[in-house]
């Protein structure tokens, strides 16, 4: 049954969006908080601040994720919630954070109206989704919970400056050969409040969609090897070309996703040309390819077309080839019970919702090793994401946090 007493306070979520979002604020609107970075430890400090204030019990985990308790009147499998407050290195206030302030509020709203829940309620903020710092650690904070981050890579993973990951933890007071202790197998349920950074569901005029798959993400990066030759004096016959070969595959490859319609997505995203003269014919082309479907078998038939396309136009086209995948994140389907809670939460709440994919990754599908997964997307103005201009009103994120409050009362107390 709804509980009408379950109150948002939407003013302490404004304030406290506006708080988060001066560390690491960049212009009036822009972002940049990577892990490990002043900036971030201070947006972390905050957060736990809030769910001291909130009577939540906190700890820091041996990667830095915060996790904030309300204990429940069983020691059962727990129940969480949240998401990041890292950013893109050119990023937005809304990204993660939503889900991270949306957490701690949901739990202390929970707590302050209704009481102690029958199962343990967590929120946890989480660190290193984006991999904005540290390219190779995505998901860092949510792969450290499932038991997935290698020994090795906390001296073999390094930033731009060359600083390794290890001793960015380090600088934090953290221990990088702890990191195994962050592991968790208490978890239950994992649900994850996050801006849709996508225009699904504003194009539906709903303010709150429902996520029943996160989709697979491969990178691939292809080099074309030609000749390089005089644009002027070389005939078009006997050229071997990267670049005409490059773009064949890019139409070609952008097609075949538009061919197969939603929610079917390939992007090539970055071109480097050697030597990029205006007046030579390129000796070498690379790129990149980020193709991702939600569905596992329909990927890889996918991505098979994709590699299929680019050695059968390098050959025809009498160049050499190197092609490698980069990342390859499986698609994760939310759990069936979950989506359905989530739907009877916004019904409870009187609020319309669709459900969809979800096209980005997130931390979520990394949690789905050990708990089921579902999540609930706010919807994004212009479905802009990952820049300063991304923006969600105020009452749309508060009724995505109803939503979420609502689906912990159904399934904690």
């Amino acid at each position: 049954m709804p509980n009408p007493s379950l109150h948002i306070d939407s003013a302490v979520f404004e304030r406290r969006l506006h708080e988060l979002a001066a560390h690491g604020a960049v212009g009036s609107t822009g972002m940049r908080r990577l892990v490990y970075t002043e900036a971030w430890t201070s947006a972390m400090a905050l957060c736990r601040k809030w769910a001291i204030s909130a009577g939540l019990e906190t700890r820091i985990d041996a990667v830095g994720n915060l996790w904030a308790r309300l204990p429940g009147r069983t020691d059962g499998p727990v129940i969480v919630t949240g998401s990041h407050i890292d950013s893109q290195r050119n990023g937005g206030r809304f990204d993660g954070a939503l889900g991270a302030i949306g957490g701690i509020l949901a739990l202390e709203t929970l707590g302050r109206q209704i009481g102690p829940p029958r199962q343990p309620l967590e929120a946890v903020v989480l660190c290193e989704e984006e991999g904005s710092r540290f390219s190779q650690a995505g998901f860092w904070g949510s792969r450290a919970v499932v038991g997935k981050i290698p020994m090795t890579d906390p001296d073999r993973i390094r930033d731009q400056d060359g600083i390794s990951i290890g001793d960015a933890m380090r600088v934090t007071g953290l221990d990088p050969d702890r990191i195994p202790e962050a592991k968790r197998d208490d978890i239950d349920a994992f649900l994850e409040l996050h801006i849709e950074q996508g225009p699904v569901c504003e194009d539906a005029g709903v303010a709150v969609g429902i996520v029943d798959a996160i989709t697979g993400i491969a990178h691939f990066e292809a080099v074309l090897t030609g000749e390089q030759n005089h644009a002027g004096a070389c005939p078009m016959d006997l050229r071997r070309d990267p670049m005409a070969g490059f773009a064949e595959i890019a139409g070609r490859l952008i097609d075949h996703a538009h061919r197969l319609g939603r929610p079917a997505v390939t992007t090539v995203g970055r071109c480097e040309v050697d030597p990029g003269g205006p007046a030579v014919v390129p000796r070498r082309v690379a790129f990149t390819i980020d193709a991702r479907h939600p569905d596992s078998e329909k990927r890889k038939t996918m991505y098979a077309v994709h590699e299929n396309l680019v050695r059968e136009t390098a050959a025809r086209r009498g160049l050499a080839i190197d092609f490698c995948t980069l990342i390859d994140h499986e698609p994760c389907r939310c759990d069936a019970e979950l989506v359905v809670t989530l739907q009877q939460a916004a019904a409870n709440c009187g609020i319309r919702t669709i459900t969809l994919p979800s096209g980005a990754g997130h931390d979520a599908q990394q949690m789905s090793d050990i708990a089921r997964v579902a999540m609930i997307f706010v919807r994004s103005r212009g479905g802009l994401s990952h820049t300063p201009e991304e923006f969600s009103t105020t009452e749309d994120c508060v009724d995505g946090i109803r939503v979420l409050a609502e689906a912990l009362r159904l399934l904690a107390y």
